[in-house]
């Protein structure tokens, strides 16, 4: 497979999650102004009939996301390319988190099996999402797992937003600018909401 295949799919399922990511942190945003919305919002999502095949489809886009990362990373690696990331406009953040890319993958998998291995399997009853949510977040280790994987997905979102538009084909120096400032300022409110919800329900009563 080409490696202009791999960047293309690499691109497509990582925009596919960051549908979910957006979607996600709207219902949770709920859980912190307010609960009772967010326990009406919970109970119709999981009796909904879509529900399995949207995840379903999620995890195939998931695997395929770190599957073609992983080939992509191989590929590179196999070609000769260890040159150490540097930006050349002189941006020290843009560069760490293009160079954060994999561990931040990591640690980005390892949340999503403690996250679904406390609030989805078994799932919380009807009504009681939030007292599960609130109870996992008092665990300090929770909660900085938590907000390590906010920071996560932060960067990630901080390169691969760019990233993606340029895999896709449509990045171009006219828009180049627009596409970067707007790829990093969701990936500012994607990180900040998702670390001010955590720390809202953790601490407030």
């Amino acid at each position: 497979m080409g490696v202009s295949v791999v960047r293309f799919w690499v691109a497509l399922s990582g925009s596919l999650l960051v549908v979910f990511v957006l979607v996600h942190l709207a219902g949770v945003l709920l859980a912190a102004w307010a609960p009772a919305s967010f326990e009406m919002y919970a109970a119709s999502l999981h009796r909904a009939v879509v529900l399995p095949f949207v995840e379903l489809g999620l995890l195939v886009a998931a695997l395929s996301h770190v599957g073609f990362s992983l080939t992509k990373a191989m590929s590179n690696r196999l070609a000769g390319n260890h040159a150490i990331l540097v930006s050349r406009r002189h941006d020290p953040l843009a560069a760490f988190a293009a160079a954060s890319q994999a561990i931040g993958g990591v640690l980005l998998l390892l949340f999503l099996g403690l996250h679904l291995s406390q609030l989805r399997w078994p799932r919380p009853g009807a009504g009681e999402e939030l007292v599960a949510l609130r109870a996992v977040l008092s665990q300090p280790f929770s909660l900085a797992i938590y907000l390590a994987a906010s920071l996560a997905v932060g960067l990630h979102l901080f390169h691969g937003g760019e990233a993606a538009h340029r895999s896709l084909g449509l990045l171009d120096p006219v828009n180049a600018g627009r596409i970067r400032n707007a790829a990093r300022g969701m990936a500012w409110l994607v990180a900040g909401g998702f670390i001010l919800v955590t720390l809202w329900l953790a601490y407030s009563i």
